[in-house]
């Protein structure tokens, strides 16, 4: 199914990420050995036929910029379409504005020669600091079957209490939307949702000429009445990068086969940049981890989730720890509950310590 245009939006955030979006956007935070957290978005509109993705950016995007490319690794390099990056923070100068937007539908704003030259009837919109793999046609098909004027992707399973909760009638009608509430309950929103392109840029135009920026609160909240809102609920996994406990926690879940199979199933496979890298090579002990290409492992690594070109020299000995691309952890080490960044260095004999409840984050290019 081709009728569908993909819209992501790459931002800065207040999360409590620190270390790890000092040099970069959520969506290019690298995540399972191979991957970047947009990856997963990028290959569910990909698997369900959308041929066209602008990403809308702001904040430290030379990360975003280098992964995406072209879009070449997720066939979205063309000469009509196709992937195209939008630093929304440029349009917005261009405006007057003060180079950042303050929500979604004044980004949207920002880019509405964009949204007006849209070739597909339907948009999809999405943050990229969601790992998911959601089979997009079957939400477009419901959507269109619905007659609903907008489909929201949200799930039963809880949450936290500043995530968005819809209340559903019997139909899946939304009837109430809330955030920020004491105790949480109803459908947790996912952030995803499908709507005719017209409708968007009806909404949006409304939206702007009243300075109205919230696609949550101008949007979802105020609108819900007026419009036919409805929900698709997917119960499969989804987990949103939005704090490093989070980040640890969804990585080391990786190593779990069940969840593997359900996140990597082969019917919508997940994408990512082609990389050149050797085999890795193994003469020490490696056990429950997950090591992507061109690592050297020597020492002991235990339930450990280990990026490209990463070494662990003899001695070494790692267990339950994230390391990212050309990490080097020096003879006699020992680290526990460690994230480091790239290229991260820890010296010979230190002993690094921390907790699945705060992992200990080293930040790029240090040497410990």
């Amino acid at each position: 199914m081709n009728g569908m245009h993909g819209i992501i939006f790459s931002y800065e955030k207040k999360t409590g990420l620190r270390e790890l979006i000092e040099h970069r956007i959520h969506g290019s935070i690298p995540f399972g050995g191979n991957y970047r957290v947009v990856d997963f978005m990028l290959s569910n509109m990909v698997g369900a036929g959308v041929r066209d993705v602008g990403v809308i950016m702001h904040g430290k995007c030379q990360s975003m910029l280098d992964h995406l490319g072209t879009g070449k690794s997720w066939d979205l390099s063309r000469n009509h379409g196709g992937l195209t990056l939008l630093p929304a923070f440029a349009y917005a100068e261009r405006r007057g504005a003060a180079g950042r937007f303050r929500g979604k539908v004044e980004a949207l704003g920002c880019v509405m020669d964009y949204l007006k030259d849209i070739r597909q009837d339907y948009v999809v919109l999405t943050d990229s600091d969601l790992v998911i793999n959601l089979p997009l046609d079957d939400v477009l098909r419901d959507h269109i079957d619905s007659g609903a004027d907008l489909t929201a992707v949200c799930t039963s399973l809880p949450g936290l209490e500043s995530d968005t909760y819809f209340q559903l009638d019997n139909s899946g009608r939304i009837v109430d939307v809330a955030h920020d509430v004491f105790t949480p309950e109803g459908f947790r929103c996912l952030n995803i949702f499908v709507l005719r392109r017209d409708l968007l840029i009806q909404l949006v135009t409304d939206c702007m000429a009243h300075n109205q920026y919230s696609f949550r609160h101008n949007i979802l909240q105020d609108r819900k009445d007026a419009l036919h809102f409805r929900a698709y609920v997917w119960d499969g996994y989804a987990a949103r990068i939005d704090t490093i406990e989070s980040y640890y926690r969804r990585s080391m879940e990786l190593l779990r086969p069940e969840i593997r199979m359900e996140l990597f199933t082969p019917q919508r496979p997940i994408l990512a940049k082609e990389n050149d890298s050797p085999s890795s090579y193994m003469d020490g002990s490696c056990v429950n981890s997950l090591v992507a290409d061109g690592c050297d492992i020597q020492g002991t690594v235990k339930n450990c989730v280990l990026f490209r070109g990463v070494r662990i020299e003899p001695g070494a000995d790692v267990e339950g720890c994230i390391l990212f691309k050309g990490t080097v952890v020096r003879r006699n080490a020992v680290l526990r509950g460690v994230i480091t960044d790239k290229y991260v260095t820890v010296q010979e004999g230190r002993t690094l310590m921390g907790h699945e409840n705060y992992p200990l984050v080293i930040a790029r290019d240090v040497t410990v």
